[in-house]
């Protein structure tokens, strides 16, 4: 017979081993995934800008590395930019085309050089015009023109409804990652820093790291203010843990990455831009930004950064090019001596990185020297 008190520390120590026991690393969604890219429609209240079926990109690699990636494609704001009959800057549905199968990169999972090729991925794409956090549907005035009569379109900006979606899907499917990559292009990389607090959340045992891509030269002006109003912005992101300060007076797009590396002083947070990105210049033209050089409100912003927090990290490029984390140049472009590629590859590796920033700005890219791969 055993005796009373041993079988005590039996039911002690099998409790105490039940608890340390690490969850299982798939839910069953993504045990199930086929290999490859598998599209999910998370369903509910997720839309796209039109009423269409949302979806996201799912890829099953590794369950201890994950890297989430939110899709670019424009915003909109107006009548005319909204208007799919007129000039619209924005990608109103989620098709084939938004497949990161067909992306290079860090999405060319068979690239020699690629850090994140055994990563599981979750791909977040964008159809909804408001930098993945808008929250509000807005009816917006047309004007009439020569071939058409005045009218109204209808857009819904459910970004961070649909952003939600995916990383509730996300944390049920990959349920202990000790490595996570958050990173975003164009309007992907605005929201980035603020959703990488989110993930940091909820993986506290994770290393985190985080890298906006292409997105940092908006400066704050009062048409931009306008603009998050027809979003619904900032009431998404004042009801989230560490933003809760957060006013239409003192919100920017550098205040997501204050707010964030204050929450998080233990992530590595980072930004990549070209000195003379065309995109980024042309968006900035329609909130009337026209005077001042793209570097130089690069510059401003990563300073504003710099003044508040220590742990934000940026990499400055000459060239026009718009975004890199989807293109070839991921492996070629070096600032300084500091090829690209590296850089983000210690980011992710939680090592320490330095500033890497272009001195002849106005200068064409330089590819890096062909390198031996590991």
């Amino acid at each position: 017979m055993i005796h009373r008190h041993a079988l005590l520390w039996i039911v002690v120590v099998l409790l105490t081993l039940s608890a340390c026991r690490r969850p299982e690393p798939l839910g069953e969604e993504a045990a199930a995934l086929a290999d490859g890219w598998n599209r999910l429609a998370p369903g509910g209240e997720t839309t796209c800008s039109d009423g269409s079926e949302y979806a996201f990109f799912v890829r099953r690699g590794d369950p201890e590395k994950l890297l989430i990636h939110f899709e670019g494609g424009g915003a909109c704001w107006t009548g005319e930019t909204c208007d799919l009959q007129a000039r619209p800057t924005y990608d109103p549905t989620v098709d084939e085309k938004d497949n990161p199968a067909h992306r290079n990169g860090i999405f060319d999972l068979e690239h020699p050089d690629n850090p994140f090729a055994t990563y599981s991925m979750v791909f977040v794409p964008y159809c909804t015009a408001d930098v993945h956090i808008g929250d509000r549907v807005t009816t917006y005035e047309v004007a009439a023109t020569d071939s058409t009569e005045a009218h109204t379109v209808t857009i819904r900006h459910k970004g961070a409804v649909n952003a939600r979606a995916v990383l509730d899907w996300t944390f049920e499917n990959f349920r202990a990652p000790q490595t996570i990559f958050v990173t975003g292009s164009s309007a992907g990389a605005i929201p980035s820093p603020y959703y990488a607090s989110i993930v940091a959340d909820r993986y506290p045992e994770a290393r985190t790291a985080q890298l906006g891509d292409a997105a940092g030269g908006y400066r704050r002006n009062d048409s931009a203010r306008q603009i998050d109003d027809r979003w619904g912005v900032v009431e998404v992101v004042s009801q989230t843990p560490g933003f809760t300060h957060i006013t239409p007076d003192n919100f920017s797009y550098e205040a997501l990455y204050v707010a964030a590396a204050r929450r998080h002083p233990e992530i590595r947070f980072a930004r990549y831009d070209a000195a003379d990105d065309e995109v980024q210049r042309f968006f900035l033209s329609l909130t009337g930004e026209t005077d001042a050089p793209l570097v130089a409100l690069i510059r401003a912003n990563q300073a504003d950064i710099d003044r508040e927090v220590d742990n934000v990290r940026a990499y400055l490029a000459p060239g026009t090019v718009h975004t890199i984390l989807s293109r070839p140049e991921f492996y070629t472009y070096e600032v300084n001596g500091r090829r690209f590629r590296d850089w983000v590859a210690d980011l992710a590796a939680g090592e320490a990185v330095a500033d890497a920033l272009c001195d002849a700005c106005d200068a064409p890219a330089e590819p890096a020297p062909e390198q031996a791969t590991e």
